[in-house]
């Protein structure tokens, strides 16, 4: 059987949801990769799986995996599984999916301790790694807030390495409606801040509450009606001539230090 093309109407119609507009509108987003694919494939449904002749050969296991839990799986020319792509460099296997909104009523229970929530964060790399952090350290949820990329950009599943698919991502354009829901439920909220009134070296008391952090726009920071919403404004100590920390690098400082206290708790009690 000949591959599919990028004038096949299937392939179309997989690369418009390159587009976050087309992808809002048919509830379907791209994934590639071998990583994010197998991911995809493990923990939530796929429709279609693109594949080229070289990526057959590298991902064959992958693709049989595909083929026997009933993904409709199809070899593309190299040329069609560009226009699928965003990359310079395609790694030769696309997958389409449903998106991975989760309510914001839904990212949050009585057992939560811990939430990510970057706020009108622009660049789809340091969302996905958010995302790709706070899986690491065990957070419930990550939530984006406000005028935030859309976690299904292509360099956004990237950035998350996978992650995207094994804890809830929250989108909510009402960052105060956000505010609001993580008060009601008792999680307190800690704003990263240069001139923050509490030392990160210094908070561990306060890092052992239930906690969702709050992370600023990488050009501007936080709003000032967000920021005076935090409950404590918690600054990170910089010991070396480093201006300051970008936001990715202060997300995984913070959660990380959120997690250490909390999972040493549960280990003492």
């Amino acid at each position: 059987m000949d591959p599919l093309t990028e004038r096949t109407p299937r392939v179309v119609s997989a690369v418009k949801l390159l587009r976050t507009a087309e992808r809002r509108k048919v509830g379907r987003f791209l994934v590639e990769g071998e990583n994010s694919v197998g991911e995809a494939l493990a923990t939530h449904p796929v429709h279609d799986l693109f594949y080229t002749a070289d990526a057959e050969q590298r991902y064959s296991t992958l693709i049989d995996r595909a083929h026997a839990v009933g993904v409709r799986t199809s070899l593309v020319t190299d040329r069609a599984v560009r226009a699928l792509s965003d990359t310079v460099t395609p790694p030769g296997l696309v997958a389409v999916c449903d998106l991975l909104d989760v309510p914001l009523a839904e990212a949050m229970g009585p057992g939560t301790r811990l939430l990510a929530v970057p706020v009108a964060v622009a660049e789809p790399g340091n969302a996905g790694t958010v995302i790709r952090v706070a899986d690491a350290v065990g957070a419930d949820a990550a939530i984006l807030a406000g005028d935030s990329v859309d976690p299904h950009n292509g360099k956004c599943v990237r950035a998350s390495a996978g992650s995207l698919f094994h804890l809830p991502v929250v989108r909510e354009r009402d960052t105060a409606a956000v505010l609001d829901s993580i008060s009601a439920a008792g999680i307190q909220l800690l704003a990263t801040a240069a001139d923050g009134e509490v030392d990160l070296d210094d908070a561990d008391e306060l890092l052992a509450r239930p906690t969702a952090w709050l992370f600023g726009n990488e050009a501007h920071g936080l709003d000032a009606p967000t920021a005076a919403r935090a409950d404590h404004r918690v600054r990170i100590p910089i010991h070396g001539r480093a201006e300051s920390l970008n936001l990715a690098t202060a997300a995984s400082i913070c959660l990380y230090s959120s997690a250490r206290v909390q999972n040493r708790m549960r280990t003492d009690s």
